[in-house]
């Protein structure tokens, strides 16, 4: 079995509360979403679709070349559950070589996470705000995936636009509340958007999640201020 891969690459990660360790990333290709600030939009599998087939035992050493004292090895994409059963096998895989595995998804494919869970170390789930995403609304996935996801080590991040309603966020956050109030919520300012008030919209943002779950932080893409990959 063979994995379709975009790229693989050593970098920090820059997103959520791991800002700044490093990583080996592995970028799964194909997305089943299509958020309209993607920015990875070569991964998507739209128009162009260029992507390496990889086994297992090629991938193992292309992480294996790469790896020297990193954090963990990222698994993204795309939406790295498309492909649960090459992943299953690469995560297991990894563990065998006790490397942690941080499983980076945008949260909607709860029974491909149900076969994956047993294998991943940390889960960076997003929530998909439809109001930011110009995509239909995954509410129920999300809460059912954030069922199973708590079982691990699991932080929340939603990419907050200009766009963005109060609504949508609020909704998320009591959704996060109904599984477990002490999980991390990152507010998460679109890039794009950082010089045009969107900041000022997630410190309000704050404020009122702050009313519903114990810890919720804003933290901007750190890897883009240091034009990083």
């Amino acid at each position: 079995m063979n994995a379709k891969i975009l790229e693989i690459f050593r970098s920090i990660q820059g997103e959520g509360p791991y800002a700044g360790v490093p990583q080996v990333f592995v970028r799964l290709f194909e997305c089943n979403m299509h958020c309209v600030w993607c920015d990875t939009p070569a991964s998507i599998g739209d128009g162009r679709r260029e992507y390496q087939e990889l086994s297992l035992e090629e991938l193992m050493a292309r992480v294996d070349v790469l790896y020297d004292r990193a954090h963990s090895v990222s698994i993204t994409g795309g939406e790295p559950l498309l492909q649960k059963d090459f992943l299953k096998s690469f995560c297991r895989a990894l563990r065998a070589k006790a490397r942690k595995v941080y499983l980076d998804t945008n949260g909607t494919l709860p029974g491909a996470l149900q076969e994956t869970i047993k294998d991943v170390d940390v889960i960076a789930m997003d929530i998909k705000l439809p109001s930011s995403t110009k995509q239909k609304a995954f509410w129920a996935e999300h809460k059912e995936f954030l069922k199973i996801a708590s079982r691990k080590e699991v932080f929340i991040k939603a990419v907050i636009s200009l766009g963005t309603a109060k609504e949508d966020v609020l909704k998320a956050a009591r959704l996060v509340a109904g599984v477990d109030p002490g999980i991390l919520l990152v507010l998460q300012p679109n890039y794009l958007d950082m010089k045009k008030g969107v900041i000022e919209d997630c410190l309000r943002l704050q404020k009122s999640c702050a009313k519903i779950l114990k810890d919720v932080r804003i933290l901007p893409q750190v890897h883009k201020f240091m034009k990083l990959r």
